[in-house]
């Protein structure tokens, strides 16, 4: 099988690349087979005088840009400035040649005056539910939904919020590199600074912010101070000196991608404590099929896209509260890793995979692309797994 795009992909993203290793990571990696990605960072106000973009190569084919704009600036001026310096980078490459592929909306403020071959919001999130959000992303979300050649989203919740927004929308949930986490079925040396921790260990990984549930965490340990809780990932947008403390509640910071498997290999049991608000409507955790993949019972609260369809199968259990949480823990540990529920949760990963997720996501481009007569080059497919 052909692909044709285009030989160039500028990535607009609200993460930092270095900050988790999640979805634009998972496929930016893989665009870098077929194409040149230049992943543009959010500015950092550092900068004493003239603003200008740093590069940093992270792969043969990939390298991330960060804006460096002086420091106490207005919102209208960090759009002037940022339009400014994606001027001066479109001097010296054809944007003819380029794919503009939006995880922020608010990118398009400033890149709404350029004109690329295809324009892609991959719409992972709903960023206007998440604190500190800007109050126009709204609205700006739907200019860049009218220019946009196709439209993603991180899960099916999302997917049906958003549908009636673009003809060509496409749900694609969170997926999976197995081989990555299934190595956490075999027993592999711990951490050292979870080697220490004795007991039944239960544990949570990713960005511990607002969508966390804090009092659940509270609860669990009051209750149960024979489980030990570990907890990874960085703390942001809430004041640490807030979260529950105990003596079976375990923070062991920000670990990178590559070392995740050898904690979870350790663990008893994986968590998914978030809140039930608005800023965890519509999200997908990638953490669900990657904790499946690890072969270890998790317990989740009520977040839609877990529950359906992860708990309605029976892979995953849910509970609605403290208690209900309590319980579903206290029968995934008495009811171990059987062998039924691993063969189920292999069937269910059986044909999800972050390649197969690209492919999928090649191809729509490509229709997408033949519809707008902007096929402009072709590769092999194979070449970018």
């Amino acid at each position: 099988m052909t692909i044709n795009l285009q030989k160039n992909l500028l990535c607009f993203s609200h993460l930092r690349w270095d900050f988790v290793f999640q979805r634009p990571q998972h496929l930016m990696t893989r665009f870098a087979g077929i194409a040149n990605v230049y992943f543009l960072e959010e500015p950092i106000f550092d900068c004493p005088g003239i603003p200008y973009l740093t590069f940093e190569k992270k792969l043969e084919k990939l390298w991330v840009c960060v804006p460096h704009l002086p420091a106490g600036v207005t919102p209208a001026e960090v759009t002037q400035m940022t339009r400014s310096l994606l001027n001066s980078f479109f001097k010296d490459h054809d944007c003819n040649d380029f794919i503009f592929w939006y995880y922020t909306p608010m990118a398009f403020e400033f890149s709404n005056s350029f004109t690329p071959k295809m324009v892609v919001y991959d719409c992972m999130d709903e960023l206007s539910a998440f604190k500190f959000a800007p109050p126009r992303i709204r609205h700006i979300e739907q200019q860049l939904l009218r220019q946009a050649d196709v439209v993603f989203t991180g899960g099916a919740s999302l997917y049906e919020a958003k549908k009636a927004s673009h003809h060509n929308i496409h749900s694609f949930p969170s997926s999976i590199d197995k081989a990555h986490f299934q190595a956490a079925r075999a027993a592999m040396p711990e951490p050292e600074d979870q080697a220490g921790i004795n007991g039944i260990k239960m544990g949570f990984y990713g960005v511990i912010d607002e969508r966390f549930d804090q009092e659940l965490i509270r609860e669990i340990s009051a209750t149960r101070p024979d489980w030990q809780i570990v907890l990874i990932g960085p703390v942001v947008k809430i004041d640490p000196e807030m979260l529950p403390r105990a003596d079976n509640i375990h923070y062991l910071g920000s670990k990178s991608y590559h070392e995740l498997p050898s904690y979870l290999s350790g663990w008893d049991l994986a968590l998914i404590p978030f809140l039930l608000n608005e800023s965890t409507r519509f999200i997908s955790p990638t953490k669900t099929p990657e904790y499946l993949a690890a072969g270890k019972p998790v317990v989740s609260t009520a977040i839609r896209d877990v529950v359906f369809p992860y708990g309605e199968t029976g892979l995953v259990s849910i509970g609605d509260d403290a208690e209900t949480f309590i319980s579903a823990i206290e029968y995934e540990l008495k009811k171990n890793t059987d062998r039924l529920w691993l063969h189920a949760v292999d069937a269910f990963l059986s044909d999800k995979s972050w390649e197969n997720t690209f492919a999928a996501m090649v191809e729509l481009m490509v229709m997408a692309g033949q519809q707008n007569n902007s096929v402009v080059l072709v590769s092999e497919l194979k070449n970018a797994s």
